[in-house]
């Protein structure tokens, strides 16, 4: 978004966010669009805090039993990145919303109304498909 409007310094960067005020950030009139995509962020990290939390317990619980005590540090870690993983693959689908939403507009540069919009938009111009864009990396990367 920077390199778009020629920003090349960080002050110029955040004086350039600071300015929009497009009334769909939170507090838009104060922060401007430093706040963008907040809400669906927070949309995205709850269902993934609820999918990953409770099977890297379960997880742990389930290797303990197998090996007849607990989970070390390091087959704790391993059962956490194999749940951050199975919950990065569910909540991609909210990660591409929300990262559309934080851009503001699409690649013709008509500006997305909300989540629903986005949703829409998506499914009528690339398909369903679309929603699991950058699966592999998001996944690697959480899962590392």
């Amino acid at each position: 978004q920077t390199n778009a409007v020629g920003s090349s310094t960080l002050s110029s960067t955040l004086k350039m966010v600071l300015s929009e005020k497009d009334g769909r950030a939170f507090a838009s009139g104060i922060f401007g669009g430093l706040y963008r995509g907040y809400g669906i962020t927070l949309m995205r990290e709850v269902p993934f805090a609820f999918i990953q939390f409770p099977m890297y317990e379960r997880f742990k619980i389930e290797w303990g039993k197998i090996q007849g005590h607990d989970a070390s540090p390091l087959q704790a870690a391993a059962c956490g990145s194999f749940a951050g993983g199975i919950a990065a693959a569910v909540t991609t689908p909210l990660d591409v919303i929300k990262t559309r939403l934080m851009l503001g507009s699409d690649k013709a540069g008509v500006p997305y109304k909300g989540a629903r919009d986005v949703v829409q938009r998506l499914i009528n111009e690339e398909g369903s498909s679309v929603f699991l864009s950058g699966i592999q990396p998001r996944v690697m990367w959480i899962s590392i």
